[in-house]
């Protein structure tokens, strides 16, 4: 009589075979508190593994395990660097808080075409790109036409124009908000663009803004619309 002797073949680990769900240290999920780190230990242990219990006579790709390798290890780098990409956005925002905190008090020259008159004065800063006749329109806050004007303007970029308040018929306007509107010819009689900037006293600073709002005559700024800051005269 021939004796069968039954014995138990070792399990075979395949690359189609599901891993058991568990909620142990191998989860990706964040709310776990492992990282990819825990899991790419995990993740080596388990192609060795795989790589000693292949069946001989179906070998488990190895090209497969090199490719899952390397796409593992390229999300490790890249959550990494956006870690690293985090803290530099961090470091920018404190910079930016930090500069725009130093124009508090200061006289800014900001892109801007509405003034505030104040003792019957108001100022714009006008970018004259080339010689030009220059029409100047200013109007309320209203949006009533109360003074126009044609000048010559040499070219440059901060040239002042100061209007004392007084209308085109001799009216003094009151002090308040008053927006400038200008439009110039060259030699030729070809349009010029002209941009206006206008100045005031940065007094306070939105830092829960991003990137900070400078407020400046009730008007918000940030700071790529500071063109210069302007020194005042101390006695």
């Amino acid at each position: 009589m021939t004796t069968t002797n039954a014995a138990t073949a070792p399990s075979v680990v395949s690359g189609t075979t599901d891993l058991p769900k568990s909620s142990s240290s191998n989860s990706l999920s964040s709310t776990t508190g492992s990282t990819l780190a825990g899991n790419f230990q995990t993740f080596l242990t388990l192609l060795t593994t795989q790589l000693q219990n292949q069946n001989p006579l179906d070998p488990l790709d190895t090209n497969q395990f090199t490719q899952q390798l390397v796409q593992f290890a390229g999300v490790e780098q890249q959550l990494k660097t956006n870690d690293a990409l985090s803290q530099l956005v961090t470091l920018q925002q404190t910079t930016q808080a930090t500069q725009a905190l130093g124009f508090v008090g200061k006289t800014a020259l900001v892109d801007g075409s509405t003034a505030t008159m104040k003792n019957s004065s108001a100022t714009w800063h006008l970018n004259v790109p080339t010689d030009s006749t220059v029409d100047i329109t200013v109007a309320n806050a209203a949006g009533q036409t109360v003074f126009t004007g044609k000048y010559t303007a040499a070219a440059g970029a901060d040239v002042p124009f100061t209007w004392n308040g007084q209308g085109n018929d001799g009216t003094q306007w009151p002090d308040g908000k008053y927006t400038i509107s200008a439009t110039g010819k060259d030699v030729a009689n070809n349009n010029v663009g002209i941009a206006a900037q206008v100045q005031g006293t940065v007094s306070s600073v939105d830092l829960t803004q991003s990137p900070p709002l400078l407020t400046i005559d009730g008007a918000s700024y940030t700071l790529s619309q500071v063109k210069s800051i302007i020194a005042t005269s101390s006695n």
